[in-house]
């Protein structure tokens, strides 16, 4: 074999090895991302309903499945655990009027 034959063949695992980091670098990038979107969504909801006073089943709904998929990106943390909390303990109908 030549020299450059060798060096071609020692240059593909390096080649591999960036394209790898680079890669794991996207992935990493998106899922930041995703966390992001999905905590400022759920600030949003909890915003939104607790001004209201209640937080009807669907919005209920859409809260957990944004912090399930929160949590499957290993994104909980106190603050966002203690806005869970609170969501989940808003009453679902709207307070009386009178009251």
């Amino acid at each position: 074999m030549t020299v450059y034959q060798w060096l071609c063949l020692l240059g593909i695992p390096a080649l591999l090895a960036a394209v790898v980091k680079y890669l794991l670098s996207q992935i990493k990038g998106v899922r930041m991302g995703v966390k992001a979107l999905l905590r400022a969504q759920m600030i949003n909801d909890y915003n939104k309903w607790s001004e209201r006073g209640y937080a009807p089943i669907y919005a209920k709904q859409n809260f957990e499945n944004c912090w399930e998929q929160y949590h499957a990106i290993k994104g909980p943390n106190g603050v966002m655990d203690n806005l869970h909390d609170m969501f989940v303990h808003l009453p679902i109908k709207p307070p009386e009027k009178g009251a």
